[in-house]
């Protein structure tokens, strides 16, 4: 919900005035991609070590370059397919490394709620792509936006407050899991009305 009503301010505040620069211009769009995927590998590495503020850092600049990386890339006339599916698939893989570090945090107390979650995310993932390949697409985006309860914003605030807070990780995980079932679900009912 964050990113389908908040997306534009966001753009117009944050990222528009980081394009102007044109220190910024010289960036590469995969170097973004790829520097968001590696802040989002160190996660893991860093929970295990209870480095709980570090970890932070890393989702912070993994999120960032995330929503950087295909505003960069469409200022420049520069985007591919190529891109956008090196983008969809780095999300998943930081995606799945947070996950992988909230449960190094405490595995022998986080492996059941861990593998939920996992599995909440697999099946949100997947209503989002398969929408997205079968409804037309109106955006600027590569494929079809379908909106959800749970976006990779609203992911992001939870997986930074089961870092912040790790004691309310179980009630965290279930809220968080029980949110991404019920996308999936208002997805698919929201497809197969249109």
């Amino acid at each position: 919900m964050i990113d389908s009503n908040f997306r534009s301010p966001y753009q117009r505040f944050v990222i528009e005035p980081l394009l102007k620069n044109a220190r910024f211009q010289k960036i590469s769009p995969l170097h973004v991609t790829l520097a968001g995927l590696f802040s989002g590998l160190l996660i893991p590495l860093f929970l295990y070590f209870h480095q709980s503020l570090a970890a932070l850092i890393c989702l912070g600049v993994s999120g960032f370059c995330d929503t950087l990386d295909g505003s960069l890339a469409r200022s420049r006339n520069a985007t591919s397919s190529k891109g956008a599916v090196l983008d969809i698939v780095c999300d998943r893989v930081v995606e799945w490394a947070i996950l992988l570090g909230l449960f190094l945090y405490h595995p022998h107390s986080r492996g059941v709620m861990t593998i939920v979650m996992l599995g909440a995310v697999l099946l949100c993932i997947t209503t989002f792509l398969v929408v997205g390949i079968f409804q037309e697409n109106t955006s600027e985006k590569s494929f079809h936006y379908s909106p959800g309860l749970i976006e990779r914003a609203e992911a992001f605030i939870f997986f930074s407050l089961m870092i912040l807070v790790p004691h309310f990780f179980p009630f965290l995980a279930l809220l968080f899991a029980g949110l991404t079932f019920l996308t999936s679900i208002i997805r698919i009912i929201q497809f197969i009305k249109t």
